[in-house]
Formats: C-alpha cells, sequence, structure tokens
C-alpha cells in the first residue's frame, strides 16, 4: 500500500500534540512514515503520563525531566525496548517541546537536559564481492529471459548496489529524477534532502534495457504511473514491500541470508567503496549523511573484515 493510499495518521486528543504533528507533516514536510513515528512515540508518552501523574492531573507544560528520564526507564525495564529504539522517542519529544518553546506554548524544554542513552555500536550486515556477483549473475539470468519482471528486478538490484540508495528513495524515484546519459541520479533524502549520485554503467544498462519493457507495460495500461521509474505488470508504482521480496528472493540466493535486507545492498555499497581506497567524507555525501560519524561505521566494519582475514591467513595470528 502506498502512502498516498495510507489511512490518516491518527493525531493525539491533545490540541499541542496534534499542532505538532500537523506542522511536522505540513510545514517540515516529513515523510507519513516520520511522522507515523512521532505520533506512536509522542502517544506512548502520552499514555505513560497519564499513569505517572494520574489522566487529567497533568498539563504538557507541567511535565519535567524527572517524568521523562521515568519514562525512558519504563522503556527499557518494563518494555524492554533497545536503547536506539528509546533514543529515537527521546528524540520525538525534544522535537516536541522545542515546537512549544519557540510558540511560546511552555516556558522551557524539560527533554533538553534529559541525556540520550549510548546506542549499542553494532556493525552493519553486508555482502561480500562474492556474494554480489552470485546475485547478479542470477539476476542477469533471468533478465536475458526477455521477461518484463526479470529486466526490472536485475535494475533494481543494479541501482542499490551502484547508488547505496535507502529503500523509500529508490522506491519513490520518478523518470526525471535519472538522467541515463550523465549517468547520475537526484535523490530525495531524508528531511526532504536531495543530492545527486552516479550511477555506474552497469546499472545504467540495465535501467536501459528496463525501460524497453517499462514503456510496453505502460503503453498497455490505462492507470499507469508515467512518473515512476518502477512499476509492476499493472504499470503501478511498486510498492516498498513489492521490493523488499524482489530484493529478498535474491539474497536467498547467497545461502544464509539470516540479517540481510534490501538495507544490506546500502552498506554493502558503503563497505566496497571503503575497501577500494574511497575517502570517508565521499562516501558521506553519496549515502547522504548528515554526520560523519554515522558514516565511519562502515570503517569498523572493513576493520573486521581485515582483522578476519588476517587471522585465517597469517600463520602466527
Amino acid at each position: 500500500m502506498t502512502d498516498a493510499a495510507r489511512p490518516p495518521v491518527p493525531l493525539p486528543p491533545r490540541d499541542e500534540a496534534g499542532d505538532f504533528l500537523r506542522w511536522i507533516a505540513h510545514e517540515r514536510q516529513l515523510s507519513p512514515q516520520t511522522v507515523r513515528a512521532y505520533t506512536d512515540d509522542l502517544g506512548e508518552f502520552e499514555a505513560f503520563l497519564d499513569r505517572y501523574y494520574g489522566s487529567g492531573e497533568w498539563t504538557w507544560a507541567g511535565v519535567d525531566r524527572l517524568s521523562i528520564r521515568s519514562f525512558m526507564g519504563d522503556c527499557a525495564t518494563r518494555r524492554g525496548l533497545a536503547k536506539s529504539s528509546i533514543a529515537r522517542k527521546l528524540s520525538a519529544i525534544r522535537s516536541f517541546y522545542r515546537y512549544l518553546h519557540v510558540e511560546e506554548r511552555v516556558d522551557a524544554n524539560p527533554a533538553k537536559a534529559v541525556r540520550t542513552p549510548k546506542k549499542d555500536r553494532t556493525l552493519p550486515g553486508f555482502l561480500t564481492r562474492e556474494q554480489m556477483d552470485a546475485i547478479f549473475a542470477d539476476a542477469e539470468v533471468r533478465a536475458g529471459d526477455g521477461g518484463f519482471h526479470g529486466m526490472r528486478n536485475l535494475a533494481i538490484v543494479e541501482l542499490f548496489y551502484s547508488t547505496g540508495m535507502r529503500l523509500s528513495e529508490l522506491q519513490g524515484l520518478n523518470v526525471d529524477d535519472l538522467d541515463v546519459v550523465s549517468e547520475r541520479v537526484k535523490v530525495r533524502g531524508k528531511g526532504r534532502k536531495e543530492r545527486i549520485v552516479p550511477v555506474g554503467r552497469l546499472a545504467v544498462r540495465a535501467l536501459r534495457h528496463y525501460y524497453e519493457g517499462r514503456a510496453l507495460v505502460l503503453a498497455a495500461s490505462t492507470r499507469g504511473d508515467r512518473r515512476a521509474i518502477f512499476v509492476g505488470q499493472t504499470g503501478k508504482r511498486l510498492t516498498v514491500r513489492a521490493i523488499q521480496n524482489i530484493v529478498k528472493a535474491f539474497l536467498k540466493q547467497v545461502g544464509d541470508e539470516h540479517g540481510l535486507s534490501t538495507h544490506s545492498l546500502r552498506h554493502t555499497f558503503a563497505t566496497h567503496l571503503l575497501d577500494g581506497g574511497a575517502d570517508l567524507m565521499a562516501v558521506k555525501e553519496l549515502l547522504g549523511h548528515a554526520s560523519l560519524s554515522t558514516t565511519q561505521i562502515y570503517t569498523h566494519t572493513s576493520k573486521e573484515r581485515l582483522k578476519q582475514v588476517y587471522r585465517q591467513a597469517h600463520p602466527r595470528a
């Protein structure tokens, strides 16, 4: 189901939260997924405050940092949430109170003094070059049959690996975003930020072949989405779930797909670039990361791989 087809996001009953959610949706133009996440987080926080203070016995202006810390503790102990999930909820609360403070509905931001839980540093899953070669070999055989699905699915995997795009970014691509002549694509990332990313020659070749099949599908469709790059047999834009299933089918071909997803292709893109000597700042720009520290995790991935090679190959490791 596309975002346009989803029912409206239900807003919390308190006016301040509803105003904030409408503001991030319409003024800041955050994605529907982000608005839903903020809605869920604030709804959970409100339910906790009803238990903490008593239902109807509190106001947003009266919330203090101790109640916010208690909420975080409740998320960790009673609900067993990961530190990353708790940090996201705190970020939503901070943004909400920042909005209330600017709007002069509260005197201060109580969440500002609450420390963000230190996230567990986990190495992202990625594929080796041999695994990627196996995936492309399988995809090329399917595309070689001349069928629409085979050509499209090869183009999807090629574009993921060639650009390091996120799933939502690839799913939302329009024909005008991609220039196969100059071999680059305009990507709309988080917060609607745009970046230009080069597209490799093999991905361009796969896209050109796919475009031939896409043209036939759209010509036969009366309700096809002519703006969307990746469409189904009926001509409608592929959903996020459909793209996930396409990639998952390829990941199964490499044997152990445990822990691997469409996002693994993004991790693989970054890891293989750094292994090949790419500059960290360049990889940061290609991925669309706001902070260099987010990109630096891939250097750990490369180091861990090198350690493994060293232990296996060196006689006195």
